[in-house]
């Protein structure tokens, strides 16, 4: 299951969100998996790791059917307060799904996948309940601020103690080991600091920059493949060119018994038995 967040957690992300240039990272972030997953209104969405629920804020408004599923109590009750029945609310492990085969039309990890024990599993069964799309969103671990979070943690606690850092790399190896060849496409989000001022802000969010591999934020989109069970089937073929010689057939040649050729050997034998027996040199058979 792994790290599972506690009351303090819950407390301190909700503090973090308040923040205006951490509720602006976290929009941008969003932002990206509305554009990668191109979700439609009407169709279902099942967050992996809910939190506190500021992902599932905007699909509610985009009029999406969406679920959350979190191993913390205290993160839900936090993402109940804040939506309500608007959505469906579980509590389970990543790895271990509640839900049958192609549930959702997509499913998603936002900063999940750092936390879980088993990433491999988790996404394994992101893909098993979805039928669409899988988003997985990770902290970068080959960005500036992904390097700072892993420092910082060698000289105080901090939550990131208990993460797992992705690159794109990694995360493409991981995926292909568990779903094959399935189509992937990666975006990255850089978050520049809010006082760069609005061409800088622009930049950011061009394709150009959103395919820099160092981007603090990766976001990946894996495009699911339906997988069918087949099997052998025997299929009988008939030569229409059978060579016989009388009722032998030629060496290396082959014949489908057919119901015609059933029916002529049968009236065959049959005036065969009615005709008067032959003198076969040893005198005749008594009629």
């Amino acid at each position: 299951m792994g790290y599972v967040f506690d009351f303090k957690d819950a407390q301190a992300f909700e503090r973090w969100f308040e923040e205006p240039r951490f509720r602006l990272e976290a929009e941008r972030e969003n932002a990206l998996m509305i554009d990668m997953l191109q979700p439609a209104r009407g169709e279902t969405i099942l967050e992996i790791g809910c939190g506190t629920g500021t992902s599932l804020v905007p699909l509610v408004e985009m009029g999406l059917n969406a679920t959350g599923i979190d191993a913390s109590p205290y993160m839900l009750d936090v993402s109940f307060k804040k939506l309500g029945n608007r959505v469906s609310l579980y509590r389970g492990s990543a790895e271990d799904l509640p839900f049958d085969d192609n549930s959702f039309n997509h499913a998603f990890f936002m900063t999940t996948l750092e936390f879980v024990d088993d990433p491999g599993k988790a996404i394994e069964e992101a893909c098993r309940v979805a039928k669409d799309r899988v988003f997985l969103g990770v902290l970068n671990r080959y960005a500036i601020k992904g390097i700072q979070r892993r420092v910082a943690g060698i000289f105080y606690e901090t939550l990131f103690n208990h993460a797992r850092f992705f690159g794109i790399w990694q995360l493409k190896r991981l995926i292909r080991s568990i779903a094959g060849q399935v189509p992937l496409t990666w975006r990255t989000v850089n978050q520049f600091p809010t006082g760069c001022g609005r061409f800088v802000q622009n930049f950011e969010q061009s394709r150009f920059m959103q395919r820099c591999p160092f981007g603090t934020f990766v976001g990946m989109v894996i495009t699911l493949v339906p997988v069918f069970r087949t099997r052998p089937l025997a299929i009988r073929h008939q030569d229409e060119t059978v060579h016989r010689h009388g009722d032998r057939l030629m060496p290396g040649t082959a014949s489908v018994y057919t119901a015609h050729e059933h029916e002529t050997r049968t009236a065959s034998d049959a005036l065969n038995l009615c005709s008067p027996a032959q003198d076969n040199g040893h005198g005749s058979l008594p009629v």
